[in-house]
């Protein structure tokens, strides 16, 4: 299927590897002009090398709303532009109730709430002006199924789902789709780490180049109608009816 988005330009955060890399090379890989982004310089440019000539390695650090601000500008001067916005970073430390002190709680707000406000803020006035858009944030299944053990995680992209929510809504007529992936488990570096013997046979994973193409799809000309939906991609993981 043609997706309509070849010569588009999108800005895809923390993309050194895992989803945030899968999304990337399935966008590239349907024309787009890239621009990714990482805190080390050495693994973002290998991504960038992997992914191919039309991807722009930029050392950011995404963690809060002004690494995000920083990311959309880089990637602007470097594309002249951003049509395509993908939100992505990585989770905050695991813990429950009790082990999770208060003060733990502002840098995962900052991590997976607050950076993806400071990335649309920057990225989607422009969008505005021009009448096309599509903003797509890589979250976590947590937001629909809490995770035990992830008390932090499970706040704070709850909040960012609203927000999503919320903006798609107040955008919808200005050409531009919000939506939310919510990921179960992907056979990605952070998984690998957890079971070094290799891909267990007996536990349900994704691939990150698939789910990629999820997330390019939802960036289609195709899906200009699809926006402010939260779409589980878990291999059936999530078992509730809604």
């Amino acid at each position: 299927m043609e997706l309509g988005i070849s010569g588009r330009r999108a800005a895809v955060a923390a993309a050194s590897s895992g989803l945030g890399l899968g999304t990337a090379k399935a966008l590239h890989g349907e024309g787009a002009a890239v621009a990714i982004c990482g805190r080390d310089r050495a693994r973002i440019e290998e991504a960038a090398a992997a992914i191919g000539p039309r991807c722009t390695p930029l050392v950011c650090d995404v963690s809060d709303a002004a690494g995000g601000e920083e990311f959309v500008a880089a990637a602007n001067d470097a594309l002249g532009g951003i049509d395509i916005l993908v939100t992505n970073a990585g989770g905050p430390p695991p813990g429950n109730f009790a082990s999770t002190a208060v003060d733990d709680y502002p840098a995962a707000i900052d991590l997976n709430l607050m950076s993806v406000v400071g990335l649309c803020k920057a990225a989607v006035p422009a969008m505005q002006e021009r009448g096309w858009g599509r903003v797509v944030a890589i979250t976590s299944l947590s937001v629909r199924q809490p995770m035990p053990n992830l008390i932090l995680s499970n706040t704070a992209r709850a909040g960012a789902t609203g927000f999503l929510k919320t903006l798609a809504r107040e955008v919808a007529t200005d050409g531009i789709t919000v939506n939310s992936v919510q990921p179960g488990s992907h056979w990605t570096k952070r998984i690998q780490t957890l079971y070094p013997g290799g891909r267990p046979e007996d536990v349900r994973m994704g691939d990150a180049d698939d789910f990629g193409a999820i997330v390019a799809f939802l960036c289609s000309e195709q899906a200009k109608f699809l926006t402010g939906a939260q779409i589980h991609v878990d291999g059936g993981a999530y078992q509730a009816l809604q």
